[in-house]
């Protein structure tokens, strides 16, 4: 899908990946809402937009997980802009490591990196069979195909992710519903260092893991390989290429990988010591 005049609403933009898909979708020529929990950091967004992009950008802080919050984001963009095109289900968190986990940890990793995606789906997607066309992206992550070292409600939530990510392409794609799935590892962001700032070692191990896994991007580049894909329609969407070799050797043989994971989670804890 060409993004140029299209409508687009962005979650979790107020920083890192959100922010900067915001950005290169105004950039390109799309109308967008920017969403984010904080609502100055969105708003503070929207403004430094607009500043090179007059007129192409409205903030608002909402929570994504929210239905009614959901719906009046989709009002929000139809008021300014028009009826909402894309979708980018970007909000996230990490959640935290071990099993040793709250209830309420769980149902906050689910509200936040599953639901929320579904919630907007069964509020647009019907309108976009209607018209014909839509596109929902969805922020996984490579540990909703690779399992994360650390903390269980976030590799579990982002499995989930894509198996929706998945389903969505599989049930609406002949109804001209594009669905895209993105799976990077190490970004340069706040949420890659969440595991080292909590003061567990299995949280520190779970940065460790990602930073020394391949290259650590920033957001702009990522925006760019979102906007390419999403132009090409492509599902997986993969700004660190080594992930799919890692997720073939994953299906290729089960059990040597999970023997592997287990050696190197080890080692990456033997190195906090």
């Amino acid at each position: 899908m060409k993004v140029a005049e299209k409508v687009a609403i962005v979650t979790g933009g107020g920083a890192g990946i959100g922010a900067a898909l915001a950005a290169a979708l105004a950039a390109a020529g799309a109308k967008v809402v920017v969403s984010d929990l904080d609502a100055a950091a969105a708003l503070a967004v929207s403004e430094q937009i607009n500043a090179a992009h007059p007129g192409s950008t409205v903030g608002v802080g909402a929570d994504a997980a929210d239905t009614a919050a959901i719906t009046g984001l989709i009002a929000l963009a139809q008021r300014h802009f028009g009826p909402v095109d894309l979708y980018f289900a970007n909000a996230g968190i990490v959640g935290a490591p071990g099993l040793d986990v709250t209830e309420d940890d769980w149902d906050r990793s689910l509200e936040v990196n599953l639901r929320a995606h579904i919630r907007a789906a069964k509020l647009l997607v019907p309108q976009w069979v209607e018209r014909g066309a839509g596109y929902f992206i969805s922020t996984a992550s490579a540990a909703g195909l690779l399992t994360q070292i650390g903390s269980a409600t976030y590799s579990v939530s982002k499995h989930a992710a894509v198996g929706f990510a998945e389903w969505l392409s599989v049930t609406y794609g002949d109804n001209g519903i594009r669905v895209s799935c993105l799976c990077p590892m190490g970004v340069n962001t706040k949420l890659l260092y969440a595991g080292r700032d909590s003061g567990d070692e299995l949280g520190a191990a779970a940065t460790r893991a990602v930073v020394s896994a391949g290259d650590v991007l920033e957001p702009g580049e990522v925006a760019e390989i979102v906007l390419a894909a999403v132009d090409a329609e492509q599902f997986l969407i993969l700004p660190h290429p080594q992930v799919l070799d890692m997720y073939r050797n994953k299906g290729t043989d089960y059990d040597r990988w999970l023997r592997g994971m287990r050696r190197y989670q080890s080692s990456l804890l033997t190195e906090t010591h």
